[in-house]
């Protein structure tokens, strides 16, 4: 079958487009053939080596397709799953945990279920589990037209939040208030004041910061006394080292940094947040831009996209036959 494959880390140059062995299901497995593998930002730090992952690999962990054998004969042929951990996605074929795909609902289209999983559950527990968001809740969404960032703006905003979005252009500006911010704003000087006086003068409860090394100074800052930071992502690089003083110095602030996996850490939760995320897409309540979808061939190019800030919304491959 065809696939992408990491033979050593670096740049997107290292994405080769190539012939490998198709996988073979455990009991315990689907096998799948794609229609569209999801792209995120995370697959670009296994790439380059920033997270610790063995060569050579096939990247990608999510995405979409039809089931072509149960071992168990419990999930019929042909049947349209979506999936967030299927190591190998950027392939023709993959195999998947059966506690971890769920049935995309009729009406989603296949780049929607492609990429909804990861992105949509990321914001899912953080507005749920790690800082459970109210309609009296004020808070920033650092990278606000990204997937995530829309994501998650749409489903702080449907519970009422003072929703304050952080983007870098005009284009990215109309679709972070099309997703329902309260309020965007550039990245600049003196962001952090101008968004609490867009709050009233004072800081807000949690910050959902996506970015990482070039936003974490200002999350503390922009954060009020006793409130929260929610670094979830490192899309600048990890933030350095620092003193745990600056936490105190800020205002007794309260830090974490979460994770997917441990927010689905048991079969039952991948579905409660798997359904949730489906549903909200099936009734329409939470609506996912796609990028324009790469042909599977190049996956660089996509990568290279991601990385300059080039694409909006999801990032997908599309698996043609």
């Amino acid at each position: 079958m065809k696939a992408i494959l990491v033979s050593r880390h670096g740049g997107p140059e290292v994405l080769e487009y190539t012939d490998v062995e198709a996988p073979t299901p455990s009991k315990s497995q689907l096998l799948i053939d794609v229609t569209y593998a999801g792209i995120n930002y995370i697959d670009t730090y296994f790439r380059s080596g920033t997270y610790p992952q063995e060569v050579p690999y096939i990247p990608g962990s999510e995405g979409c397709g039809r089931v072509v054998h149960d071992p168990l004969g419990e999930i019929a042929e042909g049947t349209l799953v979506a999936w967030n951990r299927g190591p190998g996605s950027y392939a023709e074929q993959v195999v998947v945990d059966r506690g971890r795909v769920v049935a995309v609902p009729e009406g989603v289209s296949e780049p929607v279920a492609a990429s909804m999983l990861l992105q949509g559950m990321t914001s899912h527990y953080l507005v749920e589990s790690v800082y459970p968001v109210t309609d009296e809740t004020s808070l920033v969404v650092t990278a606000g037209a990204g997937g995530v960032g829309l994501m998650l703006t749409q489903m702080a905003a449907a519970k009422g939040a003072r929703v304050f979005s952080v983007v870098s252009s005009a284009e990215k500006e109309a679709l972070a208030a099309e997703a329902g911010a309260t309020q965007v704003f550039r990245y600049g000087d003196d962001l952090a004041a101008q968004i609490k006086e867009a709050n009233g003068g004072e800081g807000v409860d949690v910050v959902f910061d996506g970015v990482g090394a070039d936003t974490f100074d200002f999350a503390l800052e922009v954060c009020r006394p006793r409130g929260m930071v929610a670094s979830f992502g490192s899309a600048s690089g990890d933030v350095p080292p620092f003193s745990i003083q600056q936490l105190n110095r800020a205002g007794s602030l309260f830090l974490t940094r979460p994770k997917l996996d441990d927010y689905t850490a048991t079969d039952d939760e991948f579905r409660m947040r798997a359904q949730a995320v489906a549903r909200a897409v099936e009734e329409g309540t939470l609506s996912i831009r796609i990028h324009p979808p790469y042909p599977l061939p190049e996956a660089r190019k996509a990568h290279e996209d991601l990385q300059a800030r080039k694409t909006t919304g999801s990032v997908v491959l599309e698996v043609q036959r």
